[in-house]
């Protein structure tokens, strides 16, 4: 959302080391077992606008899997914040959950570490087989050629919220499909007393997600196509630069927003204090937030120029949660149940209404729950202009020096300091040399 490697893996700190092995799960033989049949430890991440959300959702889904297989499931909602870090201790000590959340941009890194349950097709036949996902989920479930390190659970892709009444006050009637357009309504809003749009500048995962986009916008990619690191190719320089001039030339992004990293701009967004937000599937975020599903529009992410499509008309990543299983859980039998239930059609509706996200499940995709004009937007993005991140065993530490690098350069802004070409690609050759050597 990090090389996962023992390299990387040394710089978790030990009281991350401490936690993570008093959570339960693992199977002292390495190999899984089944020798605690009668319960699980589950690490889910936090989807809600909180994790007191999360547990009110999950909850009773995970009692109602208990009265079917006589499973009980301990739950521990992980934030963000924490996650990846948990997941890396947990690989090395071999004492982590049972069954977890992962980012599906991890997928790869992880599956590096050979700590992940492989979903070879005697293990997806037993959840009811492959071909019941949809293929943009399965596409970042790991790396190409290799069997999955972890199943889809939810489905998402970024979209542009923006607030009716505001965009009404500024006199503007349809929402940017474009940057150049999104800038000049971004004058309009200010003009009118408003913040136009909301960013999370300390947040690595949507820095990298941001950046990923407007590179793909502009041609570039930050691996080679044998894998090299390349974060200092003009397309990518470019790319980082144009997303940090939203705030440092643009003014569209207050500067305040260079300190967010837990969600302040879903919040702002759902206060009515900013026009517009670049968010995965927020809408269940925002309504848990007291914001009517009436009082604002959804629409593309804007592109250069033109219409969201392929190649330099991507407008989102394939965003997405998997469900990963512990290769030394204690309990295997069990944490395939769980996955089966978890992705059963039954749960996949009732779970990706309860966050807004897309069932990457074709059956329950289908439903007619998630037919309304938002999810598609959402579904299109998905089919037809959504890409990828990098599955590569890197991709991890990729998002920490990359997105650190975007990060520093938010915090340059705040501080007054002018943010060049030259800046920019500074930072970016510092990022791309603390990368593993190839």
């Amino acid at each position: 959302m990090r090389s996962i490697r023992a390299a990387a893996v040394g710089a978790v700190t030990m009281s991350l080391a401490l936690a993570a092995s008093a959570c339960g799960g693992g199977s002292s033989t390495g190999g899984g077992s089944n020798d605690s049949p009668k319960t699980l430890t589950y690490w889910a991440s936090n989807q809600g606008a909180s994790i007191a959300v999360d547990k009110k959702v999950l909850q009773p889904e995970l009692d109602k899997f208990e009265k079917q297989s006589g499973i009980e499931v301990k739950l521990e909602v992980v934030p963000w914040s924490d996650l990846l870090n948990r997941i890396l201790t947990a690989t090395t000590s071999g004492q982590g959950p049972d069954v977890l959340n992962i980012g599906n941009t991890w997928s790869a890194s992880l599956q590096a570490t050979g700590a992940l349950l492989p979903w070879d097709a005697k293990n997806f036949t037993r959840i009811g087989g492959r071909d019941r996902f949809v293929d943009s989920a399965l596409g970042s479930t790991g790396a190409e050629g290799k069997d999955p390190a972890a199943v889809p659970l939810y489905s998402m892709a970024y979209a542009l919220y923006y607030n009716k009444e505001i965009f009404a006050d500024a006199g503007i009637t349809k929402p940017p499909a474009t940057w150049d357009e999104l800038i000049a309504d971004g004058k309009k809003i200010k003009a009118k007393g408003k913040s136009p749009l909301g960013a999370e500048g300390s947040n690595l995962s949507e820095n990298i997600h941001h950046v990923f986009v407007f590179a793909k916008q502009h041609g570039a990619d930050f691996f080679t196509a044998d894998g090299k690191a390349d974060f200092t190719n003009d397309g990518v320089v470019t790319a980082v630069k144009q997303y940090v001039d939203l705030m440092a030339k643009d003014k569209v992004i207050p500067t305040g927003d260079a300190e967010y990293a837990q969600n302040q701009s879903v919040s702002d967004f759902a206060k009515g204090k900013q026009a517009m937000l670049l968010w995965q599937s927020a809408a269940a975020n925002l309504k848990s937030q007291g914001m009517s599903d009436s009082s604002y529009g959804i629409a593309p992410v804007p592109v250069q120029s033109g219409t969201p499509g392929t190649g330099t008309q991507v407008n989102s990543m394939v965003a997405g949660i998997n469900l990963a299983v512990f290769k030394n859980t204690d309990n295997l039998d069990g944490a395939t149940k769980f996955v089966t239930f978890m992705t059963s059609d039954a749960e996949q509706k009732i779970l990706n209404t309860a966050y807004s996200s897309i069932p990457p499940v074709r059956a329950a995709q289908q439903d007619p729950t998630f037919n309304s004009a938002s999810n598609s937007v959402l579904k299109n993005a998905l089919a037809t202009s959504a890409a990828a991140l990098p599955q590569v065993a890197d991709e991890s530490q990729f998002e920490t020096t990359v997105g650190t690098a975007v990060k520093d350069l938010f915090a340059d802004v705040a501080a007054g300091r002018a943010v060049t070409t030259d800046s920019v690609k500074a930072k970016l050759l510092k990022a791309q040399q603390q990368m593993p050597a190839k």
